[in-house]
């Protein structure tokens, strides 16, 4: 039997910060060539939003997930920037290099499950004036972009007054 939508409970702010950024180049792919002039970005359905340059000092993305809950109080997320099936939903960031035809290929992606996460961070996140930041560095123990998936104590989550996380 299918479930039933769930119910909206209302939009989240979600800001997801990264430093720590790897540089403008890192390599090599499979054919022994490095990445240059490599970026990264905010994955929204149809491609990357947000290109922050690899050499930046940091990179910042704001953006709202949809939290709904369910029948039985299970949540679930919705909007562009949230990705995958129902019992599988994420946010992610894509590392993309730019071609020498002007053409953007990706070639990396770093994923954040939401369904592993604390209920009660987006609960408190619903709360006005709140919002829920991510906080990454976006270069892995080998020099290399960050990628796959990124969960604590790489990553840390946090519900913050929105005034205070727009430093």
């Amino acid at each position: 039997m299918a479930r039933r939508p769930a119910a909206p409970l209302g939009a989240i702010e979600v800001v997801v910060e990264g430093h720590d950024l790897p540089g403008r180049w890192c390599g090599p792919d499979l054919e022994g060539r490095g990445y240059d002039n490599i970026h990264v970005g905010l994955w929204k359905k149809g491609g990357a939003v947000g290109l922050v340059a690899g050499d930046a000092a940091i990179a910042r993305w704001d953006f709202e997930v949809v939290v709904k809950e369910d029948e039985a109080g299970k949540l679930d997320f919705g909007g562009p920037f949230v990705d995958g099936s129902r019992d599988e939903r994420h946010l992610g960031l894509v590392w993309q290099r730019q071609l020498e035809d002007g053409t953007w290929s990706i070639f990396r992606g770093t994923k954040f499950r939401l369904y592993e996460m604390e209920g009660s961070l987006f609960r408190e996140a619903l709360q006005p004036g709140r919002r829920l930041v991510g906080r990454l560095g976006l270069t892995d123990e080998q020099g290399f972009p960050r990628c796959a998936t990124v969960r604590p104590p790489l990553i840390i989550w946090a519900v913050e007054n929105a005034a205070d996380s727009d430093r």
